[in-house]
């Protein structure tokens, strides 16, 4: 006879993705049975480890109630979104259907449900450009683009079904994810890869043509742009931080998911040298359109609230796990750089 799993169950939308499935780990290790629900349109099958997979689209009413009904789900943490930035741009309507009406499809399978727990992936790119640095919650939300824009939409949604509902969420706005599972279970990997770091690892495998460094004339202390880089297993850990307070009772809201602190693109070039023992052959190029100088988050509502404490954000942490997962997924030509 089997025994009958009595771990709360915790539907991840997105779980076979970067954040996701680290967020699937931290909640199996704290206790929580993840259920990842994927169309593995951008995610992989072979992420999902600690629990069931589901593949199904968040437009799906159908596979949704379905879900809901079958796992007994005791909380949603939602990460299914297109996220290129330039790609909003150029279909926003791409972003729109899939990001807010998706969202919108979510919600109402999860009150069809009775389900009132949210914990939502949102983004410091919220707030745009512009800002004092660092920046706290209480500043102006102007995005620039319509990835950013759909996810601000999100946020007054989630909180017009907080005040009308009482579907509580926690809106957790992250800066530049960054390294991978220390144990190297799971890291980055994309199809087509734009983030600075695993962009610059593959650079140093020979897997793409060209690492370009986009702009070297900021105002800041080196020329390069800085920005406010949190290990992915420190988010996780604020999510898990999250999902237990809703669980407690508390109504949710938006966070700022940083360190406080920022690096130049300069320094993670160097920091990748002392890591790793290996140059990133790269190029200089003009800075790009509404790339701002500096954008470093004002965590302390986090760890105040959440008690979020980043344990693996120092710079060499996170490049030493972004290093090791990389000789892994990519290990046909690790061996092969200069």
């Amino acid at each position: 006879m089997s025994s009958i799993d009595t771990r709360p169950a915790v539907l991840i939308t997105g779980g076979a993705g970067y954040i996701g499935a680290h967020c699937a780990k931290s909640l199996h290790e704290a206790g929580f049975q993840p259920v990842c629900y994927d169309n593995l349109s951008t995610g992989h099958e072979s992420f999902v480890k600690w629990g069931p997979l589901i593949r199904g689209d968040i437009a799906d009413a159908a596979k949704l109630s379905e879900t809901f009904r079958a796992h007994r789900i005791a909380a949603v943490m939602h990460f299914a979104a297109f996220s290129a930035v330039g790609e909003s741009i150029a279909d926003p309507e791409k972003y729109y259907l899939n990001n807010v009406a998706g969202t919108l499809s979510l919600l109402r399978a999860m009150r069809n449900a009775g389900c009132n727990r949210l914990v939502f992936s949102s983004t410091g790119a919220v707030y745009g450009n512009g800002h004092s640095e660092p920046i706290t919650e209480t500043a102006r939300c102007e995005p620039i683009n319509p990835y950013g824009t759909s996810k601000l939409t999100i946020e007054r949604i989630l909180a017009d079904y907080r005040q009308a509902y009482g579907l509580n969420s926690f809106c957790l706005r992250y800066f530049n994810a960054s390294g991978a599972d220390p144990q190297t279970e799971i890291g980055e990997l994309r199809e087509v890869e734009t983030h600075l770091i695993p962009r610059a690892m593959m650079a140093m495998q020979g897997h793409v043509g060209e690492f370009a460094v986009f702009g070297d004339d900021y105002d800041t202390p080196d020329g390069t742009a800085v920005r406010d880089y949190i290990h992915v297993t420190d988010l996780a850990a604020a999510h898990v931080l999250a999902l237990k307070q809703l669980l407690g009772g508390a109504r949710g809201g938006a966070y700022n998911l940083g360190t406080g602190s920022g690096y130049s693109v300069r320094q993670i070039l160097e920091t990748i040298v002392q890591e790793t023992g290996r140059e990133v052959p790269h190029t200089v190029r003009e800075r790009r359109s509404g790339d701002p100088a500096v954008l470093v988050a004002d965590a302390s509502a986090a760890m105040r609230d959440l008690d979020f404490r980043p344990r693996h954000s120092d710079l060499a942490t996170i490049i030493r796990t972004a290093w090791a997962w990389h000789q892994i997924a990519h290990p046909r030509r690790a061996s092969q750089t200069t």
